[in-house]
């Protein structure tokens, strides 16, 4: 299967041919291994070919992929928008349904959490064209910010969540931001 894997570095794009899915790639083993790999760096006109290429998991911010997503049923949707190293990313994350986070036992499982109808965009162009895909799976470890209509401290531990609500009349707002504590707050206590 074809993927583009995004890095602070760069993105490779090439094949997986030694797992039967992506999410198997990225969740068993220490590298994601591409072959036929074109590399484009972040400040490079056009990719070059790479041939083969090992990126270290905790390196891989996301990945897109052609093959046919997981088959979730019974989810909720929820539009959130990321920013991890030099990408911002929007799409739908789900949840069980009445999932509430204030009262969540349950932690996601592995690294990767699953988006669909993804749109990736670089933070420093935010209007500039997006790359689309069916779905991304996103390392959760490395997200940075994240604007969502619910809290997912869980999804995203050490992000800034920045929760929007719908006002009465209808009109989007924003509820509050919380993340990680300050280095000084967190000596005080």
């Amino acid at each position: 299967m074809r993927v583009d894997a995004y890095t602070a570095g760069g993105v490779a794009s090439g094949l997986v041919v030694r797992a039967a899915h992506v999410r198997d790639a990225l969740e068993g083993e220490p590298a994601l291994i591409l072959e036929r790999v074109s590399w484009r760096s972040l400040d490079a006109p056009a990719a070059r070919p790479a041939g083969e290429v090992a990126i270290p998991i905790d390196d891989v911010l996301l990945v897109l992929a052609d093959d046919d997503p997981p088959l979730l049923v019974h989810h909720a949707w929820h539009a959130v928008r990321l920013e991890l190293g030099p990408y911002a990313v929007q799409g739908d994350l789900p949840t069980l349904p009445g999932f509430d986070p204030g009262r969540a036992l349950t932690r996601p499982s592995g690294e990767f959490v699953m988006l669909r109808d993804v749109r990736v965009r670089r933070v420093d162009d935010p209007d500039g064209e997006p790359v689309v895909g069916v779905y991304a799976l996103v390392n959760r470890y490395t997200v940075e910010r994240v604007e969502a209509d619910i809290m997912l401290g869980f999804f995203f531990p050490g992000a800034v969540m920045v929760v929007a609500t719908e006002s009465e009349s209808g009109d989007a707002g924003t509820s509050h931001v919380a993340g990680p504590a300050p280095a000084s707050e967190a000596a005080a206590s």
